[in-house]
Parts: structure tokens; C-alpha cells; sequence
């Protein structure tokens, strides 16, 4: 095979050239940090690389879906904890205007008033908003949950869900009408029927005492569950957290340089470099355009 000074100068000038590509490779990686800077870093390492940001992303979601349904929960916790005093004075009023001896009208009228107005906090509480939606209004797009007049639900029946990891879905509002009824059946007709039997019935008392206590039960019933959920919620969003931490690990030993070795390499390559050009500089003979500049 015959070898030619030109066969020679090409070669050469080719080596160089693959090492400064190699050189400018490494020199990137530095400054960027990452290994993928384009797909055809690596094909097999872009397609891991999309796959586990797309989770990442997923699980990010699934936390901020979480954290809104933590939102809701706690609105609905503070509102039924709220409730469940208001009926607790009213409890407490009932049992004082059972004591028919001690009692005059003025007094009586008193409690009557402070039941009404007790009657008026719980229907705002009933139509507590989220973000301008009632949380016990179901999905209706309104502003209420109750008519504060007639106290028809006018909500609907829909379920307030956020999803929070790939198979679970929990519900953060409430039912209105089986926390505090509806029209007739409501509580709060319950609390104008009692402050009527505190003037004129008194005797009534003591069966409202008891309706009383089972409206506050089912209050209690709907806080124990709104507390359930809410740990669930909570521990959904700590542990999509984490995963989306885990998922950056690995995403993080897919792109990202091991920057002692990249430092090492560079300096290697770097002196490759340079004895390729001494070594090619001593090869290359001169032509005869060098004798005629």
C-alpha cells in the first residue's frame, strides 16, 4: 500500500480534528453540567430522561391536587367545628329555658332571640365558599349551598374529587342536605321551631333537647369523616413528594455529569490535544506553496 505525504496530512489533520471535537465535547459538558445537551447524546438516555420527567411532572400534579384538597378539608374541618359550637350554645340555651320556674317572658324572649340569631350564623356557615364555590354546595358552579330564606338546598348532588397518585381519587367537599337537612327538615327550621316552643311550649323542650343531640351527633359524624380524608390527603401529597424527590435523583444520574471524572477527562483530552498538534506539526512536510509565500 503506498503511503503519500497528502494520504499522511489528511490523516493527521483528521486525528486532530476528532480530538478537538472531543475536547469541545467535554468542554460543553462542563459548562452546561448535563451529558444530554442534544438527543444525539444519547438517544437511549433522551428517552429515559423524557419518561422520567414526564412522571416527575405527574407526581408534582398529583401534590398540588392534594395540597388543593387539604384546602378544601380544612375549610370544611374549621366551618363543621364552627357548627358544632354554635349547636352546642343552642344546647345549652334549650336546657336553660327548660327550667319553666325560673323564667320570665323577657328572658324567654332572650334565648328565642339568641336562637334566631344563632339560627343566622349557621346558615352562613352552611354556605361557606372555597375559592367562591360552597363546600357544601357539591359541584354547582353557584355561590350557595342553601336558600338563607326558605333553606332549599341548591346545591346539587355532584362530588368535589382531587385526584392524588394514579388509582385514587378523594372527595373534599360535603353533602349539604345530610349535615344540616333541607327546606322543612333542616336545621334550621328546627332551630325557628324551637325558639317558637321556648316562648309558647315549653314543654316541647324536651323533645328538641333531644332532636338536638342527634343533629349534633350527625355534625360530630361528618368532622370524624372530613378528618379521615384529610389524612388521607395528607399522606398523599407527602408521598408523591418524595417520589417526585426520588424520581430527580435518578433523573439527575441520567443528564448530569459526574463532574470529578469530566474534570479529569478534559485535562487527559486536553493534553491529547496538544501533543496531536506537536506530533502532526513535526509530520506534515513542507510543500511547495511554503516555498513560494
Amino acid at each position: 500500500m503506498r503511503v503519500t505525504q497528502h494520504s499522511i496530512s489528511m490523516g493527521s489533520l483528521a486525528n486532530v480534528q476528532a480530538s478537538l471535537n472531543r475536547t469541545a465535547k467535554l468542554q460543553e459538558q462542563m459548562s452546561s453540567g448535563k451529558v444530554l445537551n442534544r438527543p444525539s447524546d444519547s438517544p437511549t438516555g433522551t428517552v429515559t430522561s423524557l419518561s422520567l420527567r414526564s412522571q416527575i411532572s405527574a407526581q408534582e400534579q398529583y401534590a398540588a391536587n392534594a395540597q388543593d384538597g387539604a384546602s378544601w378539608l380544612g375549610t370544611l374541618d374549621t366551618t363543621l367545628q364552627s357548627v358544632h359550637v354554635a349547636l352546642q350554645r343552642v344546647r345549652d340555651l334549650t336546657v336553660q329555658a327548660g327550667n319553666t320556674g325560673t323564667l320570665d317572658t323577657n328572658a324567654r324572649q332572650a334565648i328565642a332571640a339568641e336562637i334566631t340569631t344563632l339560627r343566622d350564623s349557621l346558615t352562613g356557615l352552611a354556605n361557606t365558599t372555597y375559592l367562591g364555590r360552597p363546600v357544601f354546595g357539591g359541584t354547582t358552579a353557584g355561590g350557595q349551598a342553601f336558600d338563607p330564606k326558605t333553606y332549599a338546598y341548591v346545591g346539587d348532588g355532584g362530588t368535589v374529587t382531587r385526584r392524588v397518585d394514579d388509582r385514587t381519587r378523594v372527595s373534599v367537599g360535603a353533602d349539604g342536605p345530610a349535615v344540616f337537612g333541607a327546606g322543612s327538615s333542616s336545621v334550621f327550621a328546627f332551630l325557628d321551631t324551637l325558639a317558637a316552643n321556648v316562648m309558647g311550649d315549653p314543654s316541647a323542650l324536651a323533645s328538641d333537647l333531644s332532636a338536638l343531640d342527634g343533629r349534633m351527633g350527625t355534625v360530630l359524624n361528618a368532622l370524624t369523616d372530613v378528618g379521615v380524608r384529610a389524612n388521607q390527603v395528607d399522606q398523599a401529597q407527602t408521598a408523591a413528594k418524595y417520589k417526585a424527590l426520588d424520581l430527580r435523583s435518578t433523573l439527575s444520574g441520567v443528564e448530569d455529569i459526574d463532574l470529578p471524572s469530566v474534570i479529569i477527562d478534559l485535562q487527559l483530552q486536553e493534553t491529547t490535544y496538544q501533543a496531536a498538534l506537536a506530533a502532526t506539526a513535526k509530520v506534515l512536510q513542507p510543500t511547495l506553496m511554503d516555498f513560494l509565500r
